[in-house]
């Protein structure tokens, strides 16, 4: 099985990665109880991750076809468990049913495997709870956390110090296009134009790729900083970017929330008559419950959608400074631009701002992403930054 095959194949750009775990799944010895997987949004940590867990289960090391693997990547093994956070945080309930599985042998395949999919989105208490698993790991049980970096805010220094650690990076924009074009089918010029827009990120290329909703909503963000030449403009801005963000959580929490509570409703017998009404009366706590997790879920999709958006308007402005300070060095190499197909605007923007300027503008933008980690209400935040944002007279 050559690299490009099997359960490999879906980890994109990462070489050094795939040879690495593949060595881990080949020799028990090079093999240990406890990884963690980083890198920045859109390398694939998760993905990695989960190609790992189906090559460790497989008895070919992931050819891609066996019941093994085809169960692992479609999430329904029985000895792979997944902590995937849908709300704001992964809390200690969900981590302590998990670990009390990964206790287990494994039932059917070679390994008991956990994987954490957003490991700094742990509690402390969650944290604490795997800690203590990591101390004392059982020997069949292997655990996969998956966490943009090795800062302490992301992951205690507790954990990763019992953790092997798997460094991924930012994949080439061609073989995000490459991708696009052999797996998704895409166009090859609109897929060069997606893997270069999304920088990289290999989810975001293929939403940009396949949704015209998703290309139009990131040009009204980077249509946004030469508008805000007056306070009026600068609210109006706001207004726009919180409206927009509200709109795609609403939509996306729509298509989950409706069949996750009519399953519910069901399960617990809701609108039965005789002995199924007792059973019903007993379930409205369990709705409850649930409506406050949906709850959790449509704040974090509404938080991911202005991330995006604040990502794209750092990267203009990160662009606006290159380019100003290449105007001035006439011998320098012309740079990678993070949005080439608005190098117009970001030119427009240095020449009008500066590269002070620029770099005034990428600190109030990284100031509203933490304002908006810190529960700042969006509208608040975002109103402060387009004001910071606003074009010198």
């Amino acid at each position: 099985m050559s690299a490009g095959e099997g359960v490999w194949s879906q980890v994109i750009g990462q070489e050094a990665v795939v040879a690495e775990l593949r060595a881990a799944v080949a020799d028990p010895a090079a093999m240990t109880h406890a990884w963690l997987f980083t890198g920045p949004p859109g390398s694939g940590r998760s993905v990695a991750a989960r190609a790992f867990a189906a090559a460790l289960q497989c008895p070919d090391g992931g050819d891609g076809t066996c019941h093994a693997c085809r169960t692992v990547l479609a999430g329904t093994h029985a000895d792979v468990q997944t902590v995937v956070p849908e709300g704001l945080s992964i809390g200690v309930a969900e981590v302590r049913q998990i670990v009390r599985i990964a206790g287990r042998a494994p039932s059917q395949g070679r390994w008991q495997v956990v994987l954490v999919e957003d490991a700094d989105r742990m509690t402390e208490q969650a944290s604490n709870t795997v800690l203590k698993m990591l101390e004392e790991p059982p020997s069949r049980t292997v655990f996969l956390l998956c966490a943009p970096s090795l800062h302490p805010d992301d992951v205690p220094v507790t954990i990763r110090s019992r953790c092997r650690v798997v460094g991924l990076r930012t994949p080439p924009i061609d073989a995000v296009a490459e991708v696009l074009v052999r797996r998704d089918g895409v166009d090859p010029a609109l897929a060069a134009w997606s893997a270069a827009a999304a920088a990289g990120h290999v989810g975001r290329a293929r939403r940009l790729a396949r949704d015209e909703a998703a290309r139009m909503a990131r040009k009204a963000v980077l249509d946004v900083p030469l508008k805000l030449v007056s306070l009026a403009a600068c609210l109006d801005a706001a207004d726009d970017l919180v409206g927009a963000a509200q709109e795609e959580a609403d939509e996306a929490s729509a298509a989950l929330d409706g069949a996750e509570t009519e399953a519910v409703k069901a399960s617990l017998g809701v609108g039965a008559r005789g002995p199924g009404v007792a059973a019903a009366s007993r379930g409205a706590g369990q709705l409850k419950e649930l409506e406050k997790r949906q709850k959790s879920r449509a704040t974090r999709l509404g938080r991911d959608s202005l991330d995006r958006a604040l990502v794209d308007l750092a990267g203009l402005y990160r662009d606006a400074l290159v380019l100003d300070a290449l105007s001035s060095d006439a011998a320098a190499q012309p740079p990678q631009l993070l949005h080439p197909d608005r190098r117009a605007d970001a030119a427009e923007l240095g020449r009008r701002i500066g590269a002070e300027g620029a770099l005034r503008r990428i600190d109030a933008v990284l100031a509203c992403r933490l304002a908006l980690e810190q529960n700042v209400k969006p509208r608040i935040a975002l109103e402060a930054l387009t004001v910071a944002l606003r074009l010198p007279a």
